[in-house]
Formats: structure tokens, sequence, C-alpha cells
């Protein structure tokens, strides 16, 4: 029945051999590739042995129960059981984006809307930073370009965390990249009346070195005086740095560090970060109409959400879903929309979508 885990048994069982060699510790970028790809496999090695000792248990007690009927009900327990297995088999199968056990880094900026957009874009950020704490997930802030009022013009974090059944920071808040708008008073309206400003989300596997490829020669790097709130400076010296991957024309930059090195290190992460999902959302227009829709996750230019504060109304539009919790969804619940999008998402591949 499960012929097609066969090859991944087999991968897990060599991982588990090549963990065990010491060796491998000595290089730490593989050792924790390995330990990555080993940690997602697990949970599938995991749940067809559970599924194979419920099948030998059923076999048993369907046997005796042909003598004595009180196995019956055992039977009946049996089959609840194999029935819960056999819908974790079918989720952890299923064919699935291969980054979905990665780390994310989360970027959002400001759009349209001026001072209040700069606001909703911190509101956000709070939103998922509490969210990660909720989760036990770890944030760490690798760039951030302030506001006057205290907004965000522009922020990237990183979001790190253990994966649970393969699904890791990145696999789970894929489906937050695209616009999010907010319907509210703005604190800097003095009538009363509502606005309507958005914010950027953009959602990126955050990748290890040796995965991507970048040549030095297709970069051109730029260092400069790292600036605060209003353009005051707010170092001596150019330890900011911008990179830009020529080819592509992906444009990153890192102020946050004193140290001009710890900025470059970051916006390289920040790069690989960008070139990966640049080519995830290639691929994924060159495919079916069903891979096609995972282009969202990667896509700035869709508008997603909104966040309705007279209404306390929170909506996303591409699932239909809809709650009057806009309060709870700020302070970090989000777990049930992620849920729903993880369900379509989900549909949508078991219907015939290759990833």
């Amino acid at each position: 029945m499960f012929e097609s885990a066969t090859p991944l048994i087999e991968e897990f069982r060599a991982l588990e051999q090549e963990l065990a060699d010491p060796s491998i510790h000595a290089d730490a970028a593989r050792s924790r590739r390995v330990g990555r790809r080993y940690a997602s496999l697990r949970p599938v090695v995991e749940a067809l042995d559970e599924h194979a000792r419920l099948a030998g248990d059923r076999e048993a007690a369907l046997e005796l129960a042909e003598t004595d009927e009180a196995f019956a009900d055992e039977v009946a327990e049996l089959d609840e059981e194999l029935a819960v297995v056999m819908g974790r088999l079918t989720r952890l199968l299923a064919p699935k984006d291969p980054n979905d056990d990665a780390d994310a880094l989360l970027e959002i900026k400001s759009g349209e809307g001026g001072d209040e957009s700069a606001l909703f874009a911190g509101d956000l950020l709070r939103m998922y930073m509490r969210h990660a704490e909720n989760t036990g997930w770890k944030v760490e802030v690798l760039d951030e370009q302030l506001t006057d009022l205290g907004g965000y013009k522009s922020v990237t974090v990183a979001i790190k965390g253990g994966a649970v059944d393969g699904v890791g920071p990145y696999g789970r808040l894929k489906f937050e990249g695209g616009v999010h708008r907010v319907q509210r008073v703005p604190v800097t309206e003095s009538q009363g009346r509502v606005h309507t400003s958005a914010a950027g989300v953009l959602v990126m596997p955050d990748v290890e070195p040796d995965e991507v490829e970048i040549n030095d020669e297709d970069l051109r790097i730029d260092v400069y005086r790292a600036s605060g709130p209003g353009g005051q400076g707010v170092n001596t010296t150019d330890s900011a740095v911008r990179i830009t991957h020529v080819p592509s024309g992906v444009v990153v930059s890192c102020q946050n560090e004193r140290s001009q090195l710890q900025n470059r290190e970051s916006a390289m992460r920040m790069l690989r970060s960008r070139l990966t999902a640049l080519a995830d959302e290639e691929a994924a227009s060159a495919a079916s109409q069903a891979r096609k829709s995972q282009v969202r996750t990667v896509d700035r230019s869709e508008r997603v959400r909104t966040y309705n504060y007279p209404e306390n109304r929170f909506s996303d539009h591409r699932i239909g879903f809809k709650s009057h919790n806009l309060d709870a969804v700020l302070g970090g619940s989000l777990d049930p929309v992620l849920d729903a999008l993880a369900e379509q998402d989900l549909a949508e591949r078991l219907s015939g979508g290759t990833r």
C-alpha cells in the first residue's frame, strides 16, 4: 500500500547511519543539512511503523473474533486508530515543498498609506512575533528601517523553530506572503474617518550557504553610513551594507549591526533566501495551474488579507476565511487561519497538483 514510501525509509536508514558517524560533526553545514532531512523523514517512518503494528494487531484480533465475539470491539477500535494514522500518512506522503521544514525569513514593507501603513507594518510584526512566542519559535531581527512615528518602512526577521511532522516555520508561514490591508481610523486622522492602508509581506526559506550557489563576481557590494528615523545618522562609520545580485537584479541591505562584517553576513543570508524564493516563483510559473497556486507564497502583489478594526473583523480572501476576533489575531492567535490555509493547500496537492 505504501510502496512509494520505500525509498524514503531507505533514505532515513542511510541518514541514520550517517549521523552515527562522528566525522559528520567536523562539517557543520553537512551536519545541519543531514540532521534537518533526518528530522523531516522521521515522522513518516514512525507513522509507517505504527500503521504496520496496528494492522498486525487488527489481523490477529479479526482471527480471534471468529471464535470469540468479545474481540469484535477491539477490531472496531483498531479500525479507528488505523484511520487516524492513515490520515496522518496521507499528509506526510503528499508531494510537498522541499523547503517546508526550513526556518523562515519574513520581510514586511509599508505600502499605500504613508505613516499609517508603516504603523500597520509594525502591528503585523508584533502579531508574528507574538505568534512565534506562543509557538515556541525564536525571532531575530536582521534589518529594520523605522519611521519617526515608530512604524516600519521595512523590517526583516528570521524565525527559527523545530519542524513538526516535517513542517517548520517556513512551511507554516509561507502563505502569509502577499498584500495585507488594514481599515481603521489612523492616529493622524483628526476627523475620525476610516482609512484603508496596506503593507506587503514576503516569506522566504532560510537556506544554508551551501544550498545556493552565488558567484562573487555576480555581486556588487556597497557600504554606507547607517541612518535612523528621519534620516539622522546613527553610526559614524560605513557599516551598512547593500548587496546587488547583478544577474537577477535582487538588492538587499542591512544596517542593524555596528560591524560591517556582521551586516554583510546578514545581507548575504537575506540574498540567499531571496534567490531561493525567486527560483521557486519561476518554477511555479512554468508548471501546471495547480502548481501556479503556490506563487502566492512568495508574491507580494496579491491582496490576501483585510484587518477591519471598526468591525473587529479578520478576513483571508483566498479561502473565504472570516472571523470577528481581530484583537486575538493581532495578539498572535493565527493557528485557525494557518490551519485552514494548510488544509486548502493539502487538498490542492492531493487533487493532482505536483510540487
